[in-house]
């Protein structure tokens, strides 16, 4: 029988939109959460909803100087305005105060970031750790309970110092990341679905805090294990394009010999590895810029403990 891990009740709960200023979902939620806070109140705790990123979000562009979303490694956090003066940088130590110190028993205990994706990846979560056993068991819960499905979990599992988005900076925290939704659009579905999901997490909160028992479970998670830029000239200029067969094809099997690209010259190049990937976030539209095709990422199954609120 596996011990039952206990945690705190999860009391202090942030919820973030406009990390990127045009994903929409987020900003729209967010902006309407701020105003109409009653959907979002349980019985045990009350939410903090904020917009991340303000400027980013008037201008509906993704950020003004630099990625908010990569703002939140230990370094950059303790990096001088001297060396880096961005305004996301400046705004990452804001947020770092407010809901954080990054690792430090005086922040929030829960921080939900809310994301769009121009690729069709469906309802994806990113937690921030598979160690992280209570917000490992608030995913199976949303994705077993919720009407929106699948449900997918992307994994990274970064050392925190080495973690670098937002919702690394509260004791608990989980990315969820909708799409295909385009840059500066809003689609309904994306926002019913959103909506859906937020409440369906917070109900998990809610029940966790009355002493609700969670049985072991198994997740079924998307592990990362490669970054694929396209294929560039000499120059660094993109000479092929992601190959109609591959995409929208999120999550689905890539096998050897597969289709991946196409060149201008209508030649197309082939998946060579030796084995079965599951790609991801491909032909992100934001991922451009840094230099990244899609995600190569093999299927695990993470087997979660039981869990239970600590009693006082």
């Amino acid at each position: 029988m596996s011990v039952v891990v206990t945690y705190p009740a999860l009391k202090r709960v942030a919820l973030a939109g406009g990390t990127h200023g045009n994903e929409m979902a987020g900003v729209v939620l967010a902006k309407y959460w701020m105003k109409n806070p009653a959907e979002l109140q349980r019985k045990t705790f009350i939410g903090n909803t904020f917009i991340s990123n303000p400027r980013a979000t008037e201008k509906c562009v993704r950020y003004i100087d630099f990625d908010l979303n990569r703002c939140f490694t230990s370094k950059m956090l303790n990096t001088s305005a001297t060396e880096d003066p961005s305004y996301e940088l400046s705004r990452a130590k804001e947020l770092n105060k407010i809901y954080g110190p990054k690792g430090s028993s005086d922040a929030f205990d829960l921080l939900i970031d809310m994301h769009n994706t121009t690729s069709n990846i469906g309802n994806c979560f990113i937690p921030m750790a598979t160690q992280d056993h209570l917000t490992m068991q608030m995913l199976n819960y949303v994705q077993q309970q919720s009407l929106f499905s699948p449900c997918r979990a992307f994994i990274a599992d970064l050392p925190l110092e080495d973690a670098f988005s937002l919702d690394c900076v509260g004791l608990h925290g989980l990315s969820f990341e909708l799409g295909p939704q385009p840059q500066g659009v809003i689609r309904g579905e994306i926002l019913q679905r959103m909506r859906g999901l937020v409440n369906c997490a917070y109900d998990f909160i809610d029940l966790f805090n009355q002493g609700q028992h969670f049985s072991e479970c198994q997740v079924e998670g998307f592990q990362v294990t490669e970054k694929v830029d396209f294929p560039r000239n000499a120059d660094g200029e993109i000479e092929a394009v992601i190959h109609p067969d591959l995409q929208d094809k999120d999550f689905l099997p890539l096998h050897p010999g597969d289709p991946i690209f196409l060149t201008l010259d209508g030649e197309t190049i082939t998946y060579n590895g030796d084995s079965v990937v599951y790609p991801v976030f491909i032909n992100e539209a934001a991922y451009y810029e840094k230099k990244l095709a899609f995600w190569k990422t093999k299927k695990i199954t993470v087997t979660v403990p039981p869990i239970q609120v600590q009693k006082n």
